[in-house]
C-alpha cells in the first residue's frame, strides 16, 4: 500500500513538472533587438514599439533597443518614432532577430503659403483613404460647418437665419469697414495667410464647404502658450497661436500629417503628435478675450479643474471611442487596432442631446411643513471638464420648479428664486438661471451677445467642473392636504430667447435633466421623503 501510493505520487509529480515544462515553453520568450538611426547617426530616446501593442521600449544612448516577450516564429512590425521625426517601420520581422535597423527623418520645420489644402470628399480626398472617419467627421462635427453656419452668420453680418433682413447687433454692422478677426478661428485654413483680413462672407472652396477642415487640424505641429501660465498669449486668437507645417509636394517627402499613433503604417507622410490628444491642442480656438473681457474660457476653465490632474483631456469627452472602429484606412495602409484606442471624429459640443443629458446631475428632495412645501434642488456638474454653459456667451442653463395638487392646479410660490425676465417662455416661474450675463458698456442693455463691442460680465453664475449649486423653493400647501406632485427640470438654450426670436432662430431647447416626485401631504405633520430621480 505504501509503495502504491508512493508510485502515484511519482506520477503525479512528474505530470506536474511536465505541465510546468509545457506552460514555461508556451509563453513568450523570443526578442527583437536593433538600432534607431537617422541621417547623423544613433537616436536615444526613440520610441520603438511592436505595432498596434503596448509593448514598447526607448532606445538607450548609443541607438539600441531591445523588445522582448514576442512568440517566436511570429512575424511582427516593428516601429520608430521620436519628436520630430517622421514614424518608421521594418515589417516582417520574425523573432528571435537582431541587427534591426530603423531610420528616422526629421519632417520639415518651416511651412508652405503655397500649398493647396486637401478636401475632406471627392476624388484624391481624405475620403479617398480613410473614408468611415471622415463620413463620421462630416455627418456629426459642426466645425466641417463653421464656413457656413447660418447662425454664426445671423451674429457676424447683423440678419436674420435668412439672411436678408437686417437685424442689429452684427459685427459687420458695428465694424463695416473690417473683416474682424472672426476667421482665424472660423476658417483658419483661409486666415492662416491673412488673418485680419478674412472676410467670412468672401470665404471659398473648402474653407466654405468645410469649415475647419481635417487637412488643416492634421498639420498643426504646435501650439504657443506662455510658459509662465500655461495660457495663449492675449490679443492672438485661433491661427495665430498655431505653427502650422504645409509640405512641400515636390520634395522628398511629399505630406505631413499629425495625428495620435507613434506606429503610424505610413512614415512616408504620417507622424505621431503628442500634443493632439492634449486639452492644449484646443486652447488657441476656446481661450479668447475681447476688449478685455474673458469671452470664450473654457480652456482655462479645464485647466484651473482637478481634471488635469485625473488625466482628463478634452479629446476624452468630445472625441470619445466609438467602442467600434478598428481601422481607420482599411485596405490604404491601415492596420487593425483596439477601438479603445481610436479617437472618433464625432465632436459631440452643446448641439448635442446626448453630451447634454450626461454633464449635470439633478436631484430633488422635498419637505412639507405645516402649511408649506419645501423643495430643493442640487445641481452637480458631474460630466464636463469646464464651466456649464462654456464659451459663448449666449449660451444658458434655465432650472424651474412647479408643485401642483391631486388635480393638477399649480401651488402658489411663496420663497425661493424666479427665472430672470430674460428667460423666455420661462420667466417668473420657480427656479433659477445659469448664464455669464453680459452688459453692453455704453448702453447698459443685458444679457447681450455683442461681444465685438466693449461689454462686461454683469454676472456669472455658471457650475464650474465638479462644482454644485443647491437651490431651495417654498409653495403653500393645499390646505384641505392631498398629494402634491414635485418636478424639477433643467433645459440648455442656446441663445436668450429675444434674440432667438428676433433673428429667426428656430434652434429648440435640450432638456438635460427632469425629477419628479409625488406624496400625500398632511397640514399637520412633517415628512421627509427620499430622492425619485428620473433622469432624460
Amino acid at each position: 500500500m505504501t509503495f502504491k501510493w508512493a508510485a502515484l505520487g511519482w506520477v503525479a509529480l512528474v505530470l506536474l513538472l511536465g505541465a510546468l515544462k509545457l506552460t514555461a515553453i508556451a509563453e513568450p520568450s523570443a526578442s527583437i533587438s536593433g538600432h534607431v538611426v537617422d541621417a547623423n547617426g544613433p537616436v536615444a530616446g526613440a520610441t520603438v514599439r511592436i505595432q498596434t501593442t503596448t509593448n514598447s521600449t526607448l532606445t538607450a544612448a548609443d541607438g539600441t533597443f531591445v523588445l522582448s516577450n514576442l512568440e517566436e516564429g511570429i512575424p511582427v512590425t516593428v516601429s520608430a518614432w521620436k519628436h520630430l521625426y517622421y514614424c518608421a517601420k521594418v515589417e516582417t520581422v520574425t523573432p528571435p532577430a537582431t541587427g534591426i535597423t530603423l531610420t528616422l527623418r526629421l519632417y520639415q520645420t518651416n511651412d508652405n503659403p503655397g500649398y493647396d489644402w486637401i478636401f475632406p470628399a471627392g476624388e484624391n480626398s481624405c475620403a479617398s483613404c480613410k473614408a468611415g472617419v471622415t463620413e463620421i467627421w462630416l455627418e456629426n462635427d459642426l466645425h466641417a460647418r463653421s464656413g457656413t453656419n447660418p447662425r454664426f452668420f445671423s451674429l457676424y453680418n447683423g440678419s436674420d437665419i435668412s439672411g436678408t433682413a437686417i437685424i442689429s447687433p452684427g459685427y459687420k454692422l458695428d465694424f463695416p469697414s473690417t473683416a474682424g478677426n472672426c476667421a482665424t478661428c472660423h476658417a483658419p485654413g483661409a486666415a492662416l495667410d491673412a488673418p485680419f483680413s478674412t472676410d467670412m462672407n468672401l470665404l471659398e472652396g473648402i474653407d466654405r464647404d468645410y469649415g475647419i477642415h481635417c487637412d488643416f487640424c492634421h498639420k498643426v505641429a504646435d501650439v504657443y502658450l506662455n510658459p509662465a501660465t500655461g495660457m495663449p498669449y492675449p490679443n492672438v486668437p485661433g491661427v495665430l497661436s498655431m505653427d502650422l507645417r504645409r509640405p512641400f509636394p515636390e520634395s522628398e517627402r511629399y505630406q505631413l500629417f499629425f495625428g495620435s499613433f507613434d506606429d503610424d503604417n505610413v512614415p512616408e507622410e504620417d507622424t505621431y503628435l503628442p500634443l493632439a490628444t492634449k486639452s492644449q491642442w484646443c486652447a488657441a480656438c476656446h481661450q479668447f478675450s475681447f476688449w478685455g473681457t474673458p469671452i470664450y474660457q473654457s480652456f482655462r476653465e479645464w485647466q484651473e479643474s482637478l481634471y488635469p490632474s485625473l488625466g482628463v483631456e478634452c479629446q476624452t469627452c468630445h472625441m470619445p471611442p466609438d467602442g467600434v472602429m478598428t481601422n481607420v484606412a482599411p485596405g490604404y495602409g491601415g492596420v487593425e487596432r483596439a477601438p479603445q484606442t481610436i479617437h472618433a471624429h464625432t465632436m459631440p459640443g452643446a448641439a448635442s442631446e446626448q453630451l447634454l443629458q450626461n454633464t449635470v446631475t439633478l436631484t430633488l428632495s422635498a419637505e412639507s411643513v405645516t402649511n408649506t412645501l419645501v423643495a430643493t434642488v442640487t445641481l452637480t456638474n458631474t460630466g464636463a471638464g469646464h464651466h456649464v454653459p462654456t464659451d459663448h456667451p449666449g449660451r444658458h442653463m434655465i432650472l424651474t420648479v412647479t408643485a401642483t395638487d391631486e388635480q393638477g392646479q399649480d401651488l402658489p410660490q411663496i420663497g425661493g428664486s424666479v427665472v430672470p425676465e430674460w428667460g423666455g417662455s420661462q420667466a417668473g416661474m420657480a427656479g433659477a438661471a445659469f448664464a455669464k450675463v453680459l452688459q453692453d458698456a455704453i448702453t447698459g442693455a443685458y444679457p447681450v451677445v455683442s461681444y465685438w463691442k466693449q461689454s462686461f460680465i454683469l454676472s456669472d453664475n455658471r457650475i464650474p467642473a465638479l462644482g454644485q449649486n443647491m437651490s431651495t423653493y417654498t409653495f403653500a400647501a393645499p390646505s384641505g392636504g392631498g398629494p402634491i406632485t414635485v418636478t424639477a427640470e433643467l433645459r440648455f438654450r442656446c441663445i436668450f430667447q429675444a434674440e432667438m426670436d428676433t433673428r429667426g432662430w428656430d434652434t429648440p431647447d435640450i432638456v438635460m435633466e427632469t425629477a419628479e416626485l409625488t406624496f400625500p401631504v398632511a397640514p399637520s405633520w412633517r415628512v421627509y421623503l427620499p430622492l425619485m430621480l428620473y433622469a432624460r
